[in-house]
């Protein structure tokens, strides 16, 4: 059970849901981190009182410390060394990584490093260094508990399952995005705000673009590899339009276990904070005699190549991950900026895969610099 935590990322919508789960625990709250958004973590300084704070920028962090006075302000700090001091704070004993990219992975190996339960938000740690994530918290004691509503009702249906064996295949469940049943034809022209409009979540702009390419669950089938250690072919994805069945994991017996609920991040992440414990939620429960009829279909690769793209490096393993995910965060960037279309994002993700050399078993150095040749590659070159 979590009695102080770190949250980077605490501006963002995670980081914001996981404080609002805090409100109603008797948990201390003693870091936080953030991009830009000086005056939302002004707000919570004043609410939580850490006693750390770190921005992205020295400029956003000159800002804030401008802004605060009293004896019992915070230590102000900025960049990678903010998000270190806040993932390795002696006084924390769970860190929230809510943070969005690569930049989480250096502070997710802190913080495991440094014994921590981390509730982990931050996919792309996993998708890009997964192994070397999970043999860090191994070989320190520590603890991943997955954040993440699709994990970790994952996490929940392997409860007490010890053998892994036992496991036919986990299934990933998926909204399908705003653009579920639309033709290639169709998608050709869509807009930054069409691909917002997600069904069913509210999320920053990166993970609903990359729900709406279905990237997001090509990321999530390679991180269910790496959390649970099973091979590609035992991780599956099926369109679950309603959000309320949140994953499942089928068994070789024929039993398949399953984890219901509102579509509410605050579960997973309170279930973070308490694990193996369960405490009353600030959520709604879900009534089964209101929750709409529950409707699965399979996923269309061919309409969303995203898809395709990521199952295929999941399969190749090694830098193909790190490569994949580097060059998708840049062309989500570049379609949120306006300056290519929907289609231009699989086609630029592969052919900056094609520009990177490939690493079969990769150190965390191989694994940054797949990432940082990925990006430079994507945000020179136009798609073909």
């Amino acid at each position: 059970m979590t009695k102080v935590l770190s949250i980077l990322g605490s501006t963002g919508s995670i980081g914001r849901q996981t404080l609002d789960v805090v409100r109603g625990m008797p948990v201390r709250v003693s870091a936080l981190t953030a991009g830009a958004n000086v005056e939302r973590m002004a707000e919570q300084i004043a609410e939580f009182h850490p006693s750390l704070v770190s921005m992205a920028t020295q400029e956003a962090a000159a800002e804030l410390s401008a802004r605060l006075t009293g004896e019992d302000r915070p230590v102000v700090l900025w960049g990678e060394e903010g998000l270190l001091a806040a993932a390795t704070m002696p006084q924390a004993d769970t860190v929230i990584t809510a943070v969005v990219g690569m930049v989480g992975l250096k502070p997710t190996l802190a913080a495991l490093k440094a014994g921590k339960r981390v509730g982990l938000a931050n996919k792309e740690t996993m998708v890009c260094a997964g192994e070397l994530v999970m043999r860090t918290a191994r070989t320190h004691g520590a603890e991943i508990i997955p954040v993440d509503s699709e994990h970790s009702a994952i996490f929940q249906c392997l409860a007490g399952c010890a053998d892994r064996g036992e496991v036919r295949r986990l299934i990933l469940t998926c909204s399908g995005g705003p653009f579920f049943g639309k033709t290639r034809q169709e998608l050709a022209s869509v807009t930054k705000a069409d691909a917002l409009r997600h069904p069913n979540w509210k999320m920053g702009e990166k993970i609903t673009i990359d729900c709406a390419t279905l990237m997001n669950k090509g990321l999530e089938v390679i991180e269910a590899m790496r959390l649970y250690e099973l091979p590609p072919e035992k991780v599956s994805v099926v369109i679950h339009r309603q959000s309320i069945v949140h994953s499942l994991v089928e068994y070789v017996d024929g039993a398949i276990l399953a984890q219901l609920g509102v579509p509410d991040m605050r579960i997973p992440i309170q279930l973070a904070l308490t694990w193996p414990h369960r405490t009353a939620s600030p959520s709604a429960a879900l009534s089964l005699f209101d929750c709409p009829p529950l409707t699965f279909a399979a996923p269309d690769p061919e309409t969303f190549p995203c898809l395709r793209i990521a199952l295929e490096a999941a399969k190749k393993g090694g830098t193909a991950c790190a490569a994949m995910n580097g060059a998708n965060e840049i062309a989500v960037a570049k379609f949120l900026r306006g300056e290519i279309g929907f289609y231009d994002i699989p086609r630029l993700v592969e052919t900056a895969m094609s520009a990177v050399p490939f690493i079969p078993n990769p150190t965390l150095e191989d694994v940054l610099e797949a990432d940082r040749l990925a990006r430079r590659f994507t945000a020179e070159n136009s798609p073909r």
